[in-house]
C-alpha cells in the first residue's frame, strides 16, 4: 500500500540529501571468447560485450526518468582478462585492452572494469603480461579499469606479486602524469576480492557468475548524515537503529532498480551492494556522519569506533531489504573522493596510519589516497602488503588504490574531477621496507583459512 509520507520522504532524499543509485553494472562472462589468435579473440570480446550490453544505458536512462530516482553510472564489468589472454599465442595485453575501450565506447557506459589478473597462490598463463601491461593499457584508455587480487583468507599473500605491484602503480602514475596521474586512480590491489562487485574500479565478472547479470551499487551518506541530524541527542544504541532504518529504506530503492533493469534487458539479477558511495560533493560525505555521532573531526580517536557502528548498522538494515546482496556492502572510506575526508586530510586529522586502522572496521581499504610522487615502488609494495594482511587475518575484503603524485610533495594537490574528486598529498614513513619486500615468496594462508 502506498503511503504518501513515505513518497514524500523519498523525495526530500533525492532532492536534497543526495540519495541515489551509483551504478548498474552489467556483468558478462567473456570465457567463451578465448582463442590463440588475439585478433580473433578481441573481435569476439567486441562482439559479445555490445550485444549484451547495447541497451544497458538507454533502460538505466528510462528507470531514471520513469521513476524519478537518479542513477549516476551505467557501467560494465567482465571476465577477469589475464583468463582470456591465457589461450592466446601472442598474449597482447594492450591490444585487448584497446578492445575493451572501443567496446565500452560503443555502449556509452562510464566505466568497463575487468582488465584483471587473480594472482593470489600464483601466476598462470597470461597473469604476468596483464599486470605488466596495466601501466600502459591505463595510459592509452580512458574508461578501461584494473585490479589485480594478490591474496586471500585460504591462500595467503603472494608477496612476488605485492613487489612487483610497487612498481605497476608507480609507472602508471609516471606514464600519466600529464594528466594529474589518473592511471593509478583506476587500479585496486586487492586482497579477497568479491567476484559480484558493482563499483570501480575494482568489479570483474568472477568466473563463477553466470553469462551475464545485473548487479547494483546504491548509495547515499547525505541520506544517514540528515537522518542523524534530525535525531538530535541520542545514545549510539539508538544511532545504530536508526542507521539501520536508513539503510534499509536506501537498499529497497536499489533493489526496485536491480529488478526493473534486469526485467526489461533480460538478464538475471545478482546482487544489490549496500557500501554507502560518497562523492566530493558538500552533504554526501561519509566523514560528515562521523562527525555527526559527535566527533569534532574524522580522524580523530573514536573515528574508528564510529566508522565500525556504521558499517555494521549498514549491512543489518540493508541485508532485510534485498534478496541478494553481495559485493563489499558497507561504507567507503575514499580519501579524495569524500568531501569530509578531503576536508580532514587537509587539516592532519586524517593520516595514513589511522585510515589503515579504519580499514579494518569498513568497506575495501586504502582508497584514493595521494602520496609524494617520489615515493619508492617498494614503498608502495609494503602500503599493499600491510593492508592485505589486514584482510587475510580478518576475513574480510581489503584493497589499496593510492596515487603516487609524479613531481609533488606532501601538501601539494592533485585533481581528477568527476567522482574521482581532489585532495592533498599524505606523508607516509620515510624508512624503507625494500629488504622485506625482495624476499618474496608467499606469506602462508593464517589459521582463519582451516574452515573446512
Amino acid at each position: 500500500m502506498l503511503n504518501a509520507r513515505d513518497i514524500l520522504e523519498t523525495i526530500t532524499m533525492i532532492q536534497d540529501e543526495h540519495l541515489d543509485v551509483r551504478t548498474i553494472t552489467m556483468g558478462i562472462s567473456l570465457l567463451d571468447c578465448c582463442h590463440s589468435d588475439v585478433d580473433v579473440m578481441c573481435q569476439k570480446v567486441y562482439d559479445k560485450i555490445t550485444r549484451y550490453a547495447k541497451n544497458l544505458v538507454a533502460t538505466g536512462e528510462q528507470i531514471e526518468k520513469e521513476f524519478g530516482i537518479p542513477i549516476i553510472n551505467k557501467r560494465i564489468s567482465v571476465t577477469p582478462a589475464a583468463m582470456i589472454l591465457a589461450s592466446c599465442e601472442n598474449k597482447d595485453a594492450v591490444k585487448l585492452a584497446k578492445t575493451l575501450e572501443k567496446a565500452a565506447v560503443a555502449c556509452g557506459v562510464n566505466f568497463l572494469g575487468g582488465f584483471s589478473a587473480l594472482v593470489q597462490k600464483g601466476f598462470g598463463p597470461g597473469d604476468r603480461e596483464l599486470i605488466e601491461a596495466i601501466p600502459e593499457a591505463l595510459s592509452v584508455t580512458d574508461h578501461i579499469c584494473s585490479s589485480v587480487n594478490i591474496g586471500s583468507t585460504k591462500t595467503g599473500i603472494n608477496m612476488d606479486a605485492v613487489g612487483l605491484m610497487g612498481h605497476v602503480v608507480r609507472k602508471s602514475a609516471e606514464l600519466t602524469a600529464d594528466r594529474d596521474c589518473i592511471g593509478p586512480a583506476k587500479l585496486v590491489v586487492f586482497c579477497n576480492a568479491p567476484e559480484d562487485n558493482p563499483f570501480m574500479a575494482g568489479a570483474f565478472h568472477g568466473a563463477g557468475e553466470p553469462d551475464c547479470v545485473i548487479n547494483v551499487g546504491v548509495s547515499g551518506p547525505g541520506v544517514v548524515r540528515a537522518a542523524l541530524a534530525k535525531a538530535g541527542d541520542c545514545d549510539l544504541t539508538a544511532v545504530a537503529d536508526l542507521i539501520k532504518k536508513t539503510a534499509f529504506k536506501i537498499t529497497r530503492m536499489g533493489q526496485l532498480v536491480a529488478s526493473e533493469a534486469s526485467r526489461r534487458l533480460g538478464v538475471p539479477f545478482g546482487i544489490v551492494d549496500l557500501s554507502l558511495a560518497p562523492t566530493p560533493a558538500i552533504g554526501d560525505s561519509v566523514a560528515h556522519i562521523l562527525e555527526e555521532m559527535g566527533l569534532e573531526c574524522c580522524g580523530c580517536h573514536g573515528t574508528t569506533a564510529a566508522l565500525a557502528l556504521l558499517n555494521d548498522a549498514v549491512k543489518k538494515g540493508g541485508v532485510m531489504a534485498s534478496s541478494h546482496v553481495g559485493g563489499l556492502s558497507g561504507a567507503f572510506i575514499p580519501v579524495t573522493e569524500d568531501a569530509g575526508m578531503i576536508d580532514a586530510a587537509r587539516c592532519g586529522a586524517l593520516t595514513l596510519n589511522k585510515l589503515e586502522a579504519m580499514t579494518a572496521v569498513c568497506s575495501v581499504g586504502l582508497d584514493m589516497i595521494n602520496i609524494p610522487g617520489d615515493t619508492p615502488a617498494e614503498v608502495i609494495s609494503a602500503i599493499i602488503a600491510d593492508e592485505a594482511a589486514i584482510g587475510m587475518v580478518n576475513s574480510k575484503t581489503t584493497a589499496v588504490r593510492v596515487i603516487p603524485a609524479i613531481g609533488k610533495g606532501i601538501g601539494e594537490e592533485l585533481s581528477f574531477g568527476g567522482l574521482l574528486g581532489s585532495g592533498p598529498v599524505m606523508p607516509l614513513s620515510t624508512y624503507s621496507p625494500a629488504k622485506f619486500i625482495s624476499r618474496g615468496g608467499r606469506i602462508p594462508a593464517p589459521m582463519q583459512s582451516l574452515k573446512n
